[in-house]
């Protein structure tokens, strides 16, 4: 375990693999921390330089009072990354994790060659939607909340495992500040316009059991960046990396080989 000090924010990341390798970013979902990508990492290439991280007010990184800006959580990633000398890696973005991979890629293109979008959007949800939220977890805590994001996270045959408690104690275990102040982040951001702009290779994944951000809205986000591809992981909700994870590896090492990553 590593922590980065950013200045206002201290960061807790980790790499795997050698420092030499080509480098693959993740960035996770709201209300989770840096393990969620742990049951693909068996799945893909060696050689790989995996780094991952938990946003402000997430998992074991610091947890400034809410709100947060987008501004603020692209420039956390800009930061991390240019301390541990990254360029031209391929951004990996779950969720508000992919609008941290647009507002970045826009932002610092000799740091991303290549992105993947994850059950994401240029916009998510609405600004009355995120006000609900944020309200409901300022009064009754994530706990409020954690049965219906389960139902929108999970499909319903995952819904009924054993294994569906893990993730909701790691929801619930989150900061209720860093839960809020990424939910007013995602409220006020619409990259529609700045994501049009990207060239640059893009694939994105979208489950068809996602509540939280449709197939729909997948494609139509790298539908805005031309040449990009969308893959459908099916009997899977808003995180396939955990439902499907060697699926989920499999795409994302394929989109690797395609823009000569491995």
């Amino acid at each position: 375990m590593h922590i980065a000090d950013l200045g206002d924010v201290r960061l807790h990341y980790r790499v795997d693999g050698p420092n030499d390798g080509p480098t693959v970013v993740f960035a996770n979902s709201l209300g989770t921390d840096l393990r969620l990508w742990d049951p693909i990492l068996p799945h893909l290439p060696a050689g790989l330089r995996l780094i991952r991280y938990d946003k402000r007010g997430h998992g074991l990184s610091t947890c400034p009072p809410a709100p947060y800006s987008m501004g603020a959580l692209v420039s956390d990633a800009e930061k991390l990354l240019d301390m541990l000398e990254v360029r031209d890696c391929v951004f990996v973005g779950l969720s508000i994790g992919g609008l941290i991979a647009q507002g970045l890629a826009v932002k610092r293109l000799d740091m991303i060659r290549a992105m993947v979008l994850s059950n994401t959007g240029a916009k998510i949800g609405n600004a009355d939607m995120w006000s609900e939220r944020i309200e409901g977890v300022r009064t009754g805590g994530i706990e409020s909340l954690a049965d219906t994001v389960m139902e929108r996270w999970f499909s319903r045959k995952f819904c009924q495992t054993p294994e569906l408690e893990l993730w909701r104690n790691m929801l619930t275990r989150q900061e209720d500040q860093g839960y809020m102040g990424c939910s007013a982040a995602i409220s006020g951001t619409d990259f529609y316009a700045t994501t049009a702009s990207l060239r640059l290779p893009t694939l994105g994944i979208a489950g068809d059991e996602d509540g939280s951000t449709p197939p729909d809205m997948v494609r139509e986000t790298v539908g805005l960046i031309p040449g990009s591809r969308c893959h459908l992981i099916r009997g899977a909700g808003h995180l396939p990396c955990v439902e499907k994870p060697v699926e989920f590896a499999e795409t994302l090492s394929g989109f690797l080989r395609e823009v000569g990553h491995v």
